[in-house]
């Protein structure tokens, strides 16, 4: 702190000699603190700068070395002396590293810290100072500063963004730890004051500037996060030695919180305050509360010393540069003689400045030196990253794209291109000061993904950008991909990827089906092959596949991606036990399972327990989070955002595009645009798309009926293979259906594969036919009756009746005899019941009653049923004689369409609507969906 001199220490002439040097700045030296002091100082005057425009910034920086590192002027004293605040440790001279400065509101509490910042980048250079600028309320303090090339960071708005401040606490800690670090690595330096003497000695060391880290609105600041103060403590134990001083200003103190700093603080800068106590708290007088509300009045205090007034200069006004006469003028106008009262200012007008150079220009002093410095010096070290808010595109995490005549688009440099180890977005890192990128390794135990997030977190986003990262770091041959899009149709844009198998949307219940049955359908297909060739991991199946084995496989590691687990839940939880089994089983041979929900506890167990890699967004409400509650309530409201398990660290997911947008609004372009990237490039066959059963299948596609009776209905949808109702295992069949849904057709199928199977000797058919449709379909010679009536129906089951219990076997028949039908005489009854809801039930209306006690054994005395009837009722229907006797010896049920009104209609299988010929067949062992083959005319 440079002091007041007297002046008989000037010698003989010392009068003169002071006054001809602060006459420019010649003040009232009133000692009443409410005594204004003169007007306002440009800080160029007080550094000696003539004319910033063309002034070296190397030239001040050369002198700011020494004892004159870190000491600058930053206002004038009641003495007209420059009042210079040295930041410098005491032992070198300085008034120590800590400071603080309270300031109302107008009392040029901004002006001074950007004064204060802006001297010292003009003194020193970007390899000796840095600077960390943090404003919690508003941002305006440090506007302009962020430019200079001593900046390590400029925070602000923290009090608008909670996230931030857990950050900055972050990064200045960290910052902390990097410098105690660089010390030990450099030969365990106990101070950066020791480091810098090494490094000026000739050590290959790198520069480590000393950082002044200035808070305003500090007061604030530990108002809404006590915490800080640990960071302030820390700062202030430990700065010292590590070369990071600190200075914390703000509008009012607060003394309750600062007791645990000030055994750390060594100056103290006093604005005019809004009460005397809060001056007292400071300087330890109530001086400051008494100043007069001029702008940039106030004391400075450093240890014991006397308390010096002064007036701050300003860097905000409008620059103005004076020459030759013009500034010469000035001074003489204020040069005034010595004496010990007070001297009145004399108010001389500026002489005009013929130079129009030196008329008033609209750049601010504080922008025309900021302009002058920009590239002068090295750019400090960053402490403070921008904050995570543009999402990068994929190609800024990928190394560069580009086509290749073998692999088609993909990554150049990539190390682990095709072993499934993708980047799918950014990690925020501010201890570190990094960002790394986020990646997923699908290639062992984490090869299943479970993401979470809140509405509009950007769930789907992720899951594009999974996909799209797969798809640009492997070819078709090596991925493919199936998914259920239950996010709202934002998968439909990669179906062009030559990788893609299908997407099934939520209103597809047959394609989702599908989808499921295909890869269920792959997986025992893997299983069985792996068991048969000795294969006995996933790994060594794709070692050996790119070393040119199974050529003839289509499928390499398989991605069934669910997006939107709670439509599973409402509307396909019949294949919840699929994915756990998908879950469970995948990994081993090459299947994973890639799931969206909103809350974890959606997920059921067996899912979320085998998913290795858990990805979680922004939730909609903190208290769903696995990973943090605290945390994850500071994840901001932006898609993209979320936490990771490792090391609770912020990240954004990159959004899956590869033209460099930055944008969401348009990124159904963008990944359009990838998809026919990726598909124009690539040379060889796409995956293999999902099979659908067919809307309509011709009779003339089935095989002839094989073996005892096996009569073949159609295709099945898990391996698109002919189904078979074996008559020897299960000798009836029921039919429920819809008006239009395809019974009486299945009737005509089951009659044309009894007459292909068996001559009119060996089987004969009865008809219970009361709309007459089945006339045509039986000829005569197989016909045993036609029903049309109750009574001719009576009639013909009597009859039936008699004949069947002639067959039914005695004791004396062994086991091994029961089931041959050279037991008895005669051919095999097929009774086909249409529209059987028309025939009528109850005990007074039970014609088939003589028929039941030898429906059990069916096959064994040649008798078989196929009752059809119709969907309305039929959940009350299974409790007639007949559909009941029928349940009970395991008989396979064909659900047709059925309005879902119906409920339940055979155990916990509910009604769907279907088109017609498709059906639900349900079996004791397996329920599957089924097209039925169609006869047309003169099929039959």
């Amino acid at each position: 702190m440079q002091r007041r001199a007297h002046p008989d220490a000037f010698g003989p002439h010392g009068a003169t000699a002071l006054a001809k040097r602060i006459a420019p700045y010649r003040m009232g030296l009133g000692t009443d603190s409410a005594e204004p002091l003169a007007t306002d100082v440009e800080l160029t005057a007080l550094l000696g700068i003539q004319d910033l425009h063309r002034h070296d910034p190397h030239t001040l920086w050369r002198r700011g070395t020494g004892p004159g590192r870190l000491r600058v002027p930053i206002a004038v004293g009641a003495d007209g002396r420059p009042v210079e605040l040295d930041i410098k440790e005491s032992a070198q001279g300085g008034t120590g590293p800590h400071g603080m400065l309270i300031g109302a509101t107008g009392s040029g509490k901004s002006e001074l810290l950007r004064t204060l910042v802006l001297a010292l980048a003009l003194t020193n250079s970007s390899e000796t100072l840095n600077f960390v600028l943090v404003d919690f309320k508003g941002g305006a303090t440090f506007l302009g500063l962020d430019e200079l090339p001593h900046v390590s960071a400029v925070i602000t708005n923290l009090a608008d963004e909670a996230a931030l401040v857990s950050r900055m606490q972050d990064a200045l800690h960290g910052e902390l730890i990097r410098r105690q670090e660089l010390l030990r690595a450099a030969g365990n330096h106990t101070s950066a004051l020791e480091y810098e003497k090494a490094r000026a000695a000739g050590s290959p060391l790198a520069p480590l500037p000393s950082l002044f880290v200035v808070v305003d609105e500090f007061s604030e600041l530990l108002a809404a996060h006590r915490e800080f103060m640990e960071l302030f403590v820390m700062i202030g134990r430990l700065g010292r030695s590590l070369g990071v001083h600190l200075l914390l200003a703000s509008q009012r103190l607060d003394e309750g919180r600062m007791h645990q700093l000030e055994s750390h603080l060594s100056y103290r800068i006093g604005l005019r305050t809004f009460s005397a106590m809060e001056s007292r708290g400071v300087l330890g007088v109530p001086d400051a509360y008494e100043l007069p509300p001029a702008p940039g009045s106030g004391f400075l205090k450093s240890g014991v010393d006397a308390l010096t007034r002064f007036r701050a200069a300003y860097v905000s006004g409008p620059y103005r540069h004076r020459r030759g006469g013009a500034g010469q003028a000035r001074a003489a106008g204020q040069t005034v003689p010595w004496t010990d009262g007070y001297v009145v200012p004399r108010a001389v007008p500026d002489p005009p400045d013929p130079d129009p150079e030196g008329e008033g220009d609209d750049e601010s002093l504080l922008s025309v030196a900021v302009g002058r410095l920009l590239g002068a010096g090295p750019p400090a070290h960053q402490v403070w990253l921008p904050p995570l808010d543009l999402p990068p595109a994929l190609d800024q995490v990928l190394p560069p794209l580009t086509p290749d005549p073998e692999l088609g688009l993909t990554t150049v440099g990539w190390p682990d291109r095709g072993r499934l180890r993708i980047p799918v977005g950014i990690v925020d890192r501010p201890f570190d000061q990094v960002r790394d990128l986020l990646t997923v390794d699908l290639s062992g135990v984490g090869g299943h993904i479970a993401i979470a997030g809140g509405p509009q977190s950007g769930k789907s986003t992720m899951v594009r950008t999974v996909l799209a990262a797969l798809a640009l770091t492997h070819t078709p041959r090596e991925v493919q991909f199936y998914c259920l899009d239950f996010g709202g149709g934002t998968l439909a844009g990669l179906d062009g990827l030559p990788h893609m198998s299908g997407v099934a949307a939520r209103l597809d219940a047959e394609r989702v089906s599908r989808t499921i049955a295909e890869v269920n359908s792959l997986l025992a297909a893997r299983e069985k092959f792996f068991l048969e060739r000795g294969i006995d991991s996933m790994a060594t199946y794709r070692r050996r596949r790119t070393a040119g084995e199974f050529a003839d496989h289509e499928h390499g590691d398989v991605f069934l991606v669910i997006d939107g687990w709670s439509t599973v839940r409402q509307d396909y939880d019949r294949h919840i036990a699929s994915f756990g089994s998908i879950a469970a089983r995948g990994l081993n041979y090459g299947v994973h399972l890639i799931v969206t929900t909103a809350r974890w506890v959606e997920l059921p167990s067996a899912v979320r327990d085998q998913a290795g890699t858990h990805l979680e967004l922004r939730m909609g409400d903190p208290m769903d989070s696995e990973i943090d509650i605290r945390r994850a309530a500071t994840v901001p409201r932006v898609p993209g955002r979320g936490l990771t398990r490792e090391g609770k660290l912020h990240y954004l997911t990159a959004l899956p595009r590869i033209d460099g947008g930055e944008r969401a609004d348009d990124l159904g372009e963008g990944v359009a645009g990838l998809a026919d990237a990726i598909a124009e490039s690539w040379p060889g066959p796409a995956a293999p798309r999902v099979r659908m059963l067919p809307t309509e299948l011709p009779v003339s596609a089935l095989p002839a009926p094989e073996g005892d009776f096996k009569v073949p209905l159609g295709l099945e949808e898990e391996e698109l293979a002919t189904v078979r109702h074996d008559f020897a295992e299960s000798p009836h069949m029921v039919v429920i259906g819809d008006t239009e849904s395809g019974k009486t057709n299945l009737l005509r199928l089951t009659a044309r594969a009894i007459m292909r199977r068996y001559s009119p000797a060996e089987a004969r058919i009865m008809v219970v036919d009361y709309r007459r449709e089945l006339v045509e379909a039986i000829p005569d010679e197989y016909r045993l009756g036609h029903a049309v009536s109750i009574d001719a129906l009576r009639d013909l089951v009597d009859g039936a009746a008699r004949a069947v219990r002639t067959r039914v076997p005695g004791p004396d028949i062994t086991p091994a005899r029961m089931r041959l039908a050279d037991r008895w005489s005669g051919p095999r009854l097929f009774i086909l019941v249409d529209d059987y809801d028309m025939v009528g039930s109850g005990p007074m209306n039970a014609p088939f009653d003589p028929l039941l006690d030898q429906l059990a054994l069916g096959w064994e005395v040649g008798l078989h049923m196929v009752v059809a009837r119709a969907a309305t009722g039929a959940g009350r229907a299974m409790g007639d004689h007949l559909i009941r006797r029928l349940q009970e010896v395991n008989t396979p049920t064909l659900l047709l369409s059925c309005p879902p009104s119906e409920g339940y209609v055979v155990g916990n299988a509910k009604g769907r609507l279907l088109p017609p010929g498709r059906a639900i067949r349900i079996a004791r062992r397996r329920t599957v969906q089924v097209q039925t083959a169609f006869i047309g005319d003169g099929e039959g």
